[in-house]
């Protein structure tokens, strides 16, 4: 911890404006923060994929969207198809709901063919499109987050993600990042949800998420600037 810099915890970021309401100035914005601080990535609705790919070109800020979102409870099918948009329109990744009725249930073969349907159209392209599955953790027991987790490794998708924000069991959990980092090992952990501070920030790093999913990424890098200085 002690050795990240201003460039480097900047780059855990996908700064996210995912709500429903965010017109074409909030985005703009958005995307402006992004290239200031030097995000890894802006994260936002499918609809705004295309806009932010153009205002991004050139950058080294990075586009992610989502696909059956926030409920997951479309067929593979379905996310397969918003996936491939989204990527058509400039996405660099994909984050996907688990079906929540699969997981509850412990249906390894509808998580598979969930995972698999998408996980084909982002490997299609070139270069491949990397694939988050988020599994709601605070909704889940340490079984259910063991068993997702083991799936989802096992399809080969590249991340886990906590959480989608809109559930109402809430978001991100120390303990759920390193349950799912211990349970899914080759693949990479986002924490997202309710993260707003840069004492939660780090704490989740150090559990193991090498990205980190917030609407509040300027107030957590001014609150490190305050502290560290502008290095």
């Amino acid at each position: 911890m002690h050795s990240l810099t201003k460039e480097t915890l900047a780059k855990y970021f996908d700064h996210t404006l995912l709500d429903e309401t965010a017109g074409e100035a909030d985005i703009r914005r958005h995307c402006d923060e992004a290239v200031k601080y030097g995000f890894y990535a802006v994260c936002v609705q499918p609809g705004w994929v295309s806009l932010c790919a153009d205002i991004l070109h050139g950058t080294t800020v990075k586009v992610v969207s989502v696909a059956g979102f926030p409920l997951g409870t479309e067929t593979p099918e379905v996310k397969a198809s918003q996936a491939q948009a989204v990527i058509m329109n400039g996405a660099d990744e994909v984050d996907i709901v688990a079906n929540p009725t699969a997981v509850q249930a412990g249906d390894a073969d509808t998580l598979r063919r969930d995972f698999g349907a998408v996980l084909r159209v982002c490997r299609a392209m070139k270069p491949p499109v990397a694939l988050k599955v988020i599994i709601e953790s605070a909704a889940l027991d340490d079984e259910q987050v063991r068993f997702v987790c083991g799936v989802a490794e096992q399809t080969g998708v590249d991340f886990l993600k906590t959480s989608t924000g809109y559930h109402q069991t809430g978001g991100a959990h120390v303990d759920d990042v390193k349950l799912m980092a211990e349970s899914a090992p080759r693949c990479k952990i986002k924490a997202a949800g309710g993260i707003k501070t840069l004492e939660q920030t780090l704490a989740f790093i150090e559990a193991g998420a090498v990205r980190i999913g917030a609407s509040a990424s300027v107030q957590i890098m001014e609150e490190f600037i305050a502290a560290n200085g502008n290095q």
